[in-house]
């Protein structure tokens, strides 16, 4: 009887190979899938997206109410204030309590680092997820005058979330 001569994988060899190819997926996979990272950023993008909106609901209830050019501090009627959401100059003034009414928000979920208007600055708060590292953050500056809107600062990527 003549030994054949052997072509391919053993099964053995096969189920190996499977195993070794397996191991290195499940440590290398974390390195290049950031889920974290992805979630974390696109809550903020979505948080991001609702004080678009709502400045845009809360501007035109203002200029409606005729006080879209009034800032916040202004104390003749009528008041710049929707609902319980006081505005400056028809936006929603950018402190962590004004930002958490209007969004309706839980201020626990988030953190929020205000600035205070000084000179020619305008007021401004960072906002980033309570679980997030310090770079995974947006700013948001409130309107400096009736003529200037609210400015929106730049995303993060995934990598910093």
């Amino acid at each position: 009887m003549k030994m054949q001569k052997q072509n391919g994988f053993t099964l053995i060899e096969l189920v190996v190979v499977i195993i070794i190819l397996g191991i290195l997926a499940v440590t290398a996979a974390p390195k290049f899938i950031n889920l974290q990272g992805d979630a974390r950023l696109s809550t903020l993008q979505g948080v991001k997206g609702a004080i678009q909106g709502a400045n845009s609901l809360y501007y035109s209830k203002a200029a409606i109410g005729g006080f879209e050019k009034k800032a916040a501090t202004d104390t003749t009627d009528p008041l710049p204030v929707v609902g319980d959401v006081t505005l400056q100059y028809g936006y929603v003034q950018a402190t962590k309590d004004q930002l958490v009414k209007a969004l309706e928000i839980s201020a626990a979920d988030w953190k929020f680092v205000e600035t205070a208007a000084t000179g020619n600055a305008a007021a401004s708060v960072e906002i980033s997820p309570v679980d997030a590292p310090a770079e995974c953050k947006f700013e948001y500056t409130e309107a400096k005058d009736a003529s200037t809107p609210p400015v929106y600062g730049a995303m993060p990527t995934a990598d910093q979330c």
